[in-house]
């Protein structure tokens, strides 16, 4: 397993075990086997997809777990195979049965990979504007995805209450309703105390995924 993969696993479950009080040992050793096992692409996700399976108080993690086995997957696995794989029918049939699997936190997570490669601090109108690209014409999907984003940058000036308020207030119709609120508090603080953690956590709605994702992108994101 990549090593940020793994600071990033451990964090998100030891953090919803923190807030959920409900132990994960088991199934943190589940998950490890398969990020680390030798059996090709589809193989772990079904395996991935059983060891949730087994553990339904976790199912709302289920799909972000996806994003860091695809992750992991461009980070390890892909040096075992050829070279243009990426290229190659068999990865092509592999992201169109899989098409509705995972979640935006890929981007994200993709984004601070190539900071971290390029050793520059994240930032979300560098997300936006030169990963995503959103002000580009060919790119307007994903302007459209990320327009609740785009829209309240602002925020990143912003209290943390003011993030979850305006995260509350998002339609059900939004595509990034779910990841707004540890997304965008990430973005203003990639870095957090324990103190700011605590404020991040009394103010979501959704604390056990809310902090989860939180503590998952801080841990992916240290060096």
């Amino acid at each position: 397993m990549d090593k940020h993969i793994e600071q990033a696993v451990n964090a998100s479950l030891d953090q919803f075990e923190k807030v959920a009080s409900f132990p994960v040992s088991d199934f943190k050793n589940k998950i490890a086997d398969v990020f680390d096992s030798d059996e090709d692409f589809m193989t772990k996700v079904s395996l991935m997809d059983e060891a949730f399976d087994d553990e339904p108080h976790l199912e709302a993690l289920r799909e972000v777990f996806f994003d860091l086995l695809m992750v992991n997957f461009f980070s390890e696995d892909v040096k075992k195979l050829e070279e243009d794989y990426l290229e190659s029918e068999e990865w092509e049939d592999i992201e169109e049965e899989t098409i509705d699997r995972g979640t935006e936190l890929l981007n994200v997570l993709l984004y601070l990979r190539e900071c971290r490669d390029e050793d520059i601090e994240p930032g979300l109108e560098d997300f936006l504007k030169e990963f995503l690209l959103v002000d580009e014409d060919e790119f307007q999907d994903e302007y459209r995805i990320y327009e609740d984003v785009i829209a309240n940058q602002v925020l990143m000036e912003s209290p943390v209450e003011e993030i979850a308020k305006v995260a509350k207030n998002l339609p059900e119709s939004s595509e990034f309703k779910e990841l707004f609120y540890p997304v965008m508090c990430f973005f203003q603080q990639n870095t957090p105390s324990e103190h700011q953690t605590e404020v991040f956590i009394r103010n979501s709605v959704e604390p056990e995924f809310d902090s989860s994702v939180f503590a998952l992108l801080v841990a992916f994101n240290k060096n």
